[in-house]
């Protein structure tokens, strides 16, 4: 497997709208990506900025639950597809509410196609996130928990979640001050921490 580190500010809207340019059909898992009304447990304006247009795109949710509207009820340990059969995947803040991620990310490398792109986020230092009687949180993700899990797919484009002065103010009530915030961004770059491991989480683009 080749596997890359980027430090690109633009990480998640520069794959997410190459998934949307290139391939045919994207499932979301969780609906994670937020960006239409009436699909997912929340819709995000921001997010749903990033593809404008789902053209000639065919855009399936798949979700555990009814509950929220998802185009198909599945599970990601046992997806409900043919192997070798999506172009294209979208796993984002899902793997630590399963029971199972190593079992999921095989099933997200089964259903593929050869070529086919998967964006997925998990996180590292990030608070507890349970939603009664939706998803439980199970799971914390390190840099090399993200190289084991992706060690099948050809390549692998891994981009760190803020660095370790932005998390420690992302973990605590101070959050919500935006300017505290970007002075803990200014605060990792001059003092070089923004390769540190010590991080929210981890972005991947990987392909099969």
């Amino acid at each position: 497997m080749s596997m890359r580190w980027t430090e690109s500010d633009t990480f998640f809207e520069d794959r997410v709208r190459r998934i949307f340019r290139e391939k045919r059909r994207v499932v979301d898992i969780g609906g994670g990506l937020r960006i239409l009304k009436g699909k997912g447990n929340r819709y995000d304006a921001k997010r749903a900025a990033i593809v404008p247009s789902l053209g000639d795109v065919e855009y399936v949710v798949l979700d555990p639950v009814a509950d929220y509207g998802p185009d198909i009820v599945g599970d990601i340990h046992a997806l409900p597809f043919p192997d070798n059969s999506q172009p294209a995947v979208i796993c984002e803040s899902v793997l630590e509410h399963v029971e199972d991620p190593i079992r999921a990310v095989r099933e997200l490398h089964r259903v593929l196609e050869p070529g086919g792109y998967l964006y997925v986020y998990v996180p590292f230092l990030f608070y507890y996130h349970a939603e009664k009687s939706y998803y439980k949180d199970y799971w914390r993700f390190t840099k090399d928990a993200v190289a084991l899990l992706f060690k099948d797919f050809s390549s692998a484009e891994i981009q760190r979640a803020r660095g370790p002065m932005e998390t420690l103010v992302h973990l605590t009530p101070l959050a919500r001050a935006s300017l505290l915030s970007r002075f803990a961004r200014f605060l990792d770059r001059a003092f070089g921490k923004t390769r540190s491991s010590q991080v929210s989480g981890f972005s991947i683009f990987a392909v099969k």
